[in-house]
């Protein structure tokens, strides 16, 4: 399925095959038809895992007033050790992308290495020293395709209730980082696995949503109306 989608995403028809494939998959998430279980992740949205093979993977990401999350132990400052194209199913979000400096002399921050795996992540304290500064944000509403390579210091916000499809391909020999506070330590977190009832709660939030998204245009009726 990630060849599909990432097609989709490539090609402008994201808007057209994305929110009725996924509407699809959380319906049988509602019904129980599927093992899936959400995750409470550690940058504050919901994670759905859809679908992982190898290094590619397909998650539906779920920022929501109505739902508990987890914090980071370190800062949401974060680079991902792999290539990112996400489409924004509902809602705004912003992403902060920033300049991580070398500093060894009067650092802000210090750069994290995260080991992740089913059971949680270790955040590993480097030597690393740097200070951070907000370069340039950019902001992306529904309907919108956008991209972060592997590697790009950035800070996702949510304005209010978002949901995205995020399709990730690892790049070999990256690591995925978080800039911490100088004196932060190596240390494990647990990654809080949803129970069944509050998966399906997710799944079926997000339908409903995905219920009011308007309809894209056919891209025929958009040339007719751009003709003079």
């Amino acid at each position: 399925m990630y060849e599909t989608i990432h097609r989709a995403l490539v090609s402008g028809e994201a808007g057209t095959v994305v929110p009725r494939w996924i509407a699809g998959v959380l319906g049988e998430v509602v019904r129980g038809r599927t093992d899936l279980r959400a995750v409470r992740h550690p940058l504050g949205f919901v994670c759905l895992p859809v679908e992982r093979t190898g290094e590619r993977g397909i998650c539906l990401h779920v920022w929501s007033e109505n739902l508990a999350h987890a914090r980071p132990t370190t800062s949401s400052t974060h680079a991902h050790s792999w290539d990112l194209i996400s489409y924004v199913l509902y809602g705004t979000l912003r992403n902060d992308l920033v300049a991580v400096t070398d500093a060894p002399d009067g650092p802000t921050h210090r750069i994290c290495e995260i080991g992740s795996s089913e059971h949680g992540d270790e955040i590993r304290r480097t030597s690393r020293l740097v200070r951070r500064e907000r370069r340039s944000s950019e902001l992306h509403r529904q309907g919108a395709v956008y991209t972060l390579a592997a590697g790009v210091f950035h800070e996702t916000v949510a304005r209010g209730e978002v949901a995205t499809i995020a399709l990730g391909s690892g790049r070999p020999g990256a690591v995925d980082l978080s800039v911490g506070a100088v004196n932060t330590g190596t240390h494990r977190t647990t990654r809080q696995l949803c129970d069944r009832e509050e998966t399906a709660l997710v799944a079926a939030m997000v339908v409903e949503r995905l219920g009011r998204v308007p309809e894209p245009r056919p891209r025929e009726d958009l040339c007719e109306r751009g003709r003079p």
